[in-house]
This record gives C-alpha cells, sequence and structure tokens, in this order.
C-alpha cells in the first residue's frame, strides 16, 4: 500500500539537570488524524544504532544526512522504478497502534540495500490530544489570516469598480466629442482632395505624352547598342570555340603518350620480375647441387659445367642492363617532350583565363544596363523577351565552357603529378638497376675465388699422389718403417710433406677443417669443407728422412704452396658457390701449406661433417 505521510524532524536541546540534545522524529498523515508514530533519539541511543548498523556519521551530521535521504526518496516517487524508497513496516497487517519500523531502502537489479532503519512509537491518547489540538489552532490562525485577505481583496475589489466606472463616462464623452470633430474636418478633405486630383490628372497626361515620346527614342538606341554588342559576342564565341578545339586535341595527344609510357613502364617492371626470378632460381639450383654431388669426380665436372652457365647468365644480365639503359634514356627524352608540352599549354590556359575575365567584366557591365532598362521600362518588357532567352542561352553557352576550361585545368595538374610520379619510379629502377650491377660483380669476383680454389685443391691431390709414391718406395727401401693404422689397416700412406709420419685413410686429403680465427663468419662466402674425419696424428722418430724426401716439391711451387690470404678474408653480401658446403679448411694440416699471414687461430671451432663426402 502507497502512502503520503509527513516526516517532522527537531532538535531539542534540554538543559535541566544536564545539558543534552535530543532528535524527535514525527510521522503524520494528513488524511487521517489519528494516524501518529514518535520516535525521541538521544546521543546514547545514537551510538548503538550506529554501532548496530554500521553507520560513518555523528550525532550532529545525521539529521541532515537523514533529511538528505529524504529528499532523494521524494525525487524518485514519481518514476515507475524509483531508486530510493521509505518503507513502513509493521508486526500487524494493519497500522493499528503497533510499533513501526521506518526503512531508507536503496533498489538495485541485484539487492535491496537498506541504509538506514528506525522504530517508531504509536502516540499515546494524550499525545493524540496534543496533537489534535496543535493542528486546530493552526487551522484556526489559517483561517484567520484567510478572513483577513478576503476583506482587504473585497475593498480594493470596490474602488477599482468606481474608479473605472467614473473614467468610462469621461471617456464616451470625449468620443463624441471626437467624431464631430472627425466628420467635419473629413468633409473639408474630400473637397481639396477632388481639386487637387483634377489638376494632378491633367498634369500627369501632359507627362505621359512627353515621356512616350523620350521612350521611344531611347529604345531604338537602345536596339541598336544591344544589336551590336550580340554580333562582337559571337565573333569571340567562334575565337573561344577555334581554341576549345586545339586544346582537346593537345590534350589527346598529351593522353597517348602518357598511355604509351605506361606501357614501356610496366614492361621494364617485367624485366625487372624476370631478373629477380632468376636470381631466386639460382638460389634453389645450389640448394638442389648439395644432394647431387657425393664423389670428387663428379663435383669437379658439375662445378667446370656450372661456371660456364653461370658465365652466359652474366652475359645475358649484361645484354638485359643494356636495354635497361636504353629504354631509360627514352623514357627520359620523352619526359622531356611531355614537360615542354606541359609549359605550352599553360600559357594558352593562361592567355583563355585573360580572356575569359574580360568577357566576364563586359557580360557584367551589360547586365547592370539590362537591370536599369527594365526598371524605367516596364511596357516594353513583352516585346524584349525574345531578346533576353538570347542572352541567357549565350550566358549559358559561356558559363559551360568556363567549366570545360577548369576541368582541362584540372587534368593537366592531374598529368603533371603522374609524371612526378613516373619519375620516382624511374628514380627507383635505376637504384635496382645499381645494385644488382653490384651483386653481379660480386658474383664474377666469387667465380674467380671459385676457380683459384678449384685450382689449388688439384695441386693439393697431385701433391698428396706424390707424396703417396714417395712413402711406399720408402718403406720398400726403409724395411718396415711404415705405420699401421689404428685400425688394423696395414700399407697406409702417411703426410710426409707436413713432417707427420701416422698413417690415413684413403681420403685423407678431405678433412673437417676448423675455421680460421679472422673469418668466423663465413657462412655468407664461399666456404669449402671435406667430410672425412683423420684420427689424431703422432709425430713418430723417423720424421726427418720422410720430410727430406718432400722439399724438392715444396721448392718447385715456391715457398707458400697453401690458398693465398685474400681467400680467407670476410666479404659482406657474397653468395655461397654451389655445391659446397660452409665450412673452411683445417687449420693443423694447413700450417705448412699457409703463409704466415694466413695461418689461422687455434680458438677457432670445428663445423659438422658435410654430407657430399661420407667418412
Amino acid at each position: 500500500r502507497r502512502l503520503n505521510v509527513r516526516v517532522n524532524i527537531e532538535l531539542l536541546s534540554i538543559s535541566n539537570p544536564v545539558h543534552k540534545k535530543d532528535l524527535a522524529v514525527r510521522l503524520t498523515d494528513d488524511t487521517d488524524p489519528f494516524f501518529l508514530y514518535n520516535l525521541v533519539i538521544s546521543e546514547e541511543d545514537f551510538q548503538s544504532l550506529k554501532s548496530q548498523q554500521g553507520l560513518l556519521v555523528d550525532f550532529s551530521a545525521f539529521p541532515q544526512k537523514f533529511i538528505d535521504l529524504l529528499q532523494q526518496c521524494i525525487q524518485e516517487q514519481n518514476k515507475d522504478i524509483p531508486r530510493f524508497l521509505l518503507q513502513l513496516v509493521s508486526s500487524a497487517s494493519v497500522l493499528d497502534h503497533t510499533p513501526v519500523s521506518l526503512n531508507v531502502v536503496e533498489t538495485n537489479p541485484f539487492k535491496h540495500l537498506t541504509h538506514l532503519s528506525l522504530k517508531f512509537l504509536p502516540g499515546n491518547d494524550a499525545e493524540i490530544k496534543k496533537f489534535l489540538a496543535s493542528c486546530l489552532k493552526c487551522l484556526k490562525e489559517d483561517k484567520m489570516m484567510l478572513e483577513e485577505k478576503l476583506r482587504k481583496t473585497e475593498e480594493d475589489l470596490t474602488r477599482q469598480l468606481s474608479y473605472t466606472q467614473q473614467s468610462l463616462s469621461e471617456k464616451s464623452r470625449e468620443l463624441d466629442k471626437l467624431k464631430n470633430e472627425w466628420t467635419s474636418y473629413t468633409t473639408a478633405l474630400t473637397n481639396t482632395h477632388t481639386q487637387e486630383l483634377t489638376n494632378e490628372k491633367e498634369r500627369a497626361l501632359q507627362a505621359q505624352a512627353q515621356h512616350q515620346q523620350q521612350h521611344e527614342q531611347q529604345k531604338k538606341e537602345l536596339e541598336n547598342l544591344h544589336q551590336k554588342s550580340i554580333q562582337q559576342l559571337q565573333n569571340r564565341l567562334s575565337e573561344l570555340e577555334v581554341i576549345n578545339k586545339d586544346l582537346t586535341e593537345r590534350r589527346y595527344k598529351g593522353d597517348s603518350t602518357v598511355r604509351e609510357l605506361k606501357a614501356k613502364l610496366s614492361g621494364i617492371e617485367d624485366e625487372c620480375q624476370r631478373a629477380k626470378q632468376e636470381v631466386l632460381s639460382l638460389r634453389r639450383e645450389n640448394t638442389t647441387l648439395d644432394a647431387e654431388c657425393h664423389e670428387k669426380e663428379k663435383l669437379i665436372n658439375q662445378l667446370q659445367t656450372r661456371v660456364a652457365v653461370l658465365e652466359q647468365e652474366i652475359k645475358d644480365k649484361d645484354q638485359l642492363v643494356i636495354r635497361t639503359k636504353e629504354v631509360l634514356d627514352a623514357t627520359q627524352e620523352q619526359k622531356a617532350i611531355l614537360e615542354e608540352s606541359t609549359e605550352k599549354k599553360q600559357h594558352h590556359i593562361e592567355k583563355l583565363e585573360t580572356t575569359i575575365k574580360s568577357l566576364s567584366a563586359e557580360l557584367l557591365k551589360a547586365n547592370e544596363i539590362i537591370k536599369k532598362l527594365q526598371g524605367d521600362l516596364k511596357t516594353l518588357m513583352s516585346k524584349l523577351k525574345l531578346k533576353n532567352t538570347v542572352t541567357i542561352q549565350q550566358e549559358k553557352l559561356l558559363a559551360e565552357k568556363e567549366e570545360r576550361l577548369q576541368k582541362e585545368q584540372r587534368e593537366l595538374q592531374e598529368t603533371g603529378q603522374s609524371l612526378r610520379m613516373k619519375e620516382q619510379e624511374v628514380c627507383k629502377l635505376q637504384e635496382q638497376l645499381e645494385t644488382t650491377i653490384q651483386k653481379l660483380e660480386e658474383s664474377k669476383q666469387l667465380l674467380k675465388t671459385n676457380e683459384n680454389v678449384i685450382t689449388w685443391l688439384n695441386k693439393q691431390l697431385n701433391e698428396i699422389q706424390m707424396a703417396k709414391k714417395l712413402e711406399t718406395s720408402a718403406s720398400t727401401h726403409g724395411g718396415g718403417r711404415t705405420a699401421i693404422s689404428p685400425h688394423g689397416m696395414p700399407d697406409r700412406p702417411s703426410f710426409p710433406s707436413s713432417g707427420i709420419n701416422h698413417p690415413i685413410s684413403p681420403l685423407y686429403a678431405f678433412q673437417n677443417f676448423p675455421e680460421p680465427a679472422h673469418n668466423k663468419n663465413v657462412n655468407s662466402q664461399c666456404p669449402i669443407q671435406f667430410n672425412t674425419q683423420l684420427s689424431k696424428m703422432n709425430r713418430c722418430s723417423d720424421v726427418q728422412t720422410v720430410a727430406a724426401t718432400s722439399h724438392p716439391a715444396n721448392k718447385e711451387n715456391g715457398d707458400n704452396l697453401g690458398l693465398e690470404s685474400k681467400y680467407f678474408k670476410k666479404k659482406d653480401d657474397s653468395i655461397p658457390l654451389r655445391g659446397l658446403s660452409q665450412n673452411a679448411l683445417n687449420s693443423e694440416y694447413l700450417k705448412p701449406y699457409l703463409p704466415t699471414k694466413a695461418q689461422p687461430s687455434p680458438k677457432a671451432a670445428v663445423t659438422p661433417a658435410s654430407a657430399y663426402f661420407p667418412g
């Protein structure tokens, strides 16, 4: 059930015998005079209420906060779903002199939160009588006030009526006087106006005759001037049409040249893409060739054939570079021609703009003259309508031509922007060509290094074979000085040229050598890998006799028998050699053949074995 309840809050101060403050809250209903509930909260009662309900407010601030909550409930009482509610909860089914609890509840979709709950006691008979007596007293006071107000208003109204009646009688008399005066004045004015009208009509007839004569003369003069201006405008329009035709022809020519340039640029881009695809195919061939090279002789033959193929490809690429240069020269020449044509067009457009401005100024002057004539000669508008329509059509034609000129200017600006974009693309293509040329030069240098490496390997193989023959002959004369391998295989050749007398495997020429100290990042260059692992070699007591036999071979090739130090230096942006893995020579076995500058450091790491030469 919904009720409208009046809440009275009073702060009572009691000084007898101790100064105290109490908060008195009263609930009443204007419709039911016997509805009375009271609550008196002292400071001690408030402390207990604060601890029970978890309030965060002191006794001094509690009344204002309670009033704020009531105001929020009043603001949201007319809503369908109010946020704040006041609930009167009683134990009995009807409010019949039973204690009641007043709850301030905040509603939300999840829960109803009670901010404050106060217990009210019903009023006694004495309290109800006191309350009713106070209500009667207030009503009587209100009644007395209203009666006094009514008396005052009646007196004021009677005074105003008497005053208004007097003013009405006076003004009615004044109206009668004014009517009489007005009738006499109107008769006199009518007589004077009739006389003036007759005089003015005679004057107007005379003036009209004079004006008609003047208008006829002016009309003839204006017709002659108008015909002359129309002839001049027609001549200028014919000239402008001829100029427009020339401009359209030049525009079409410019469009055709731009299309040809686009076609040539697309051809150049296709050629660049083909070159990139060829580079990718070459890299893929490098990966596929890793699986095909299993033996020494096949490896050398394939390398020789592929070197020839690479030379042919380099020649083809040189031809492509020459062609692209020729195409670039042609495009630059066409670009210069287009720039000259655009400058000429701009000069023509400026001339046209000046002529159009002069025409527009003359047209504005003609329009002003026509407007003045129309204001003076309204009677002649019917005869001049045809001529006005002709001039309007001419103005429309001029406006259309101005729009066409503006469109042509925009198209010229667009062509200029497209030319700039093409210049940027040409610059990019030139940069790409320079990078490709650099890569080709680097590939040529790598091919040369690969050829040098192959020749050096052939020399090493020949020296090893010679050393093997010398070892066999020395073993027959030396009376069984040859060493036996740890695996029990007799008659294995040693390495006399390096001063080592330990036996090695049949594939002793290929060892997984560690990298040099100054060439650790050798992955992107032309590395060489040998896959047969040697056991550790032990120096024997009869090294001197075998080493003495190897000195003549060393003298034939000079002091530095090994590869030159420049082949072990790092080169950035190089392409790996096809068919070979990315490992360097072993520093331990190359020391006798390398020069002092190119000897590797002992700290270099050993690379993994290759799949080309199984051990």
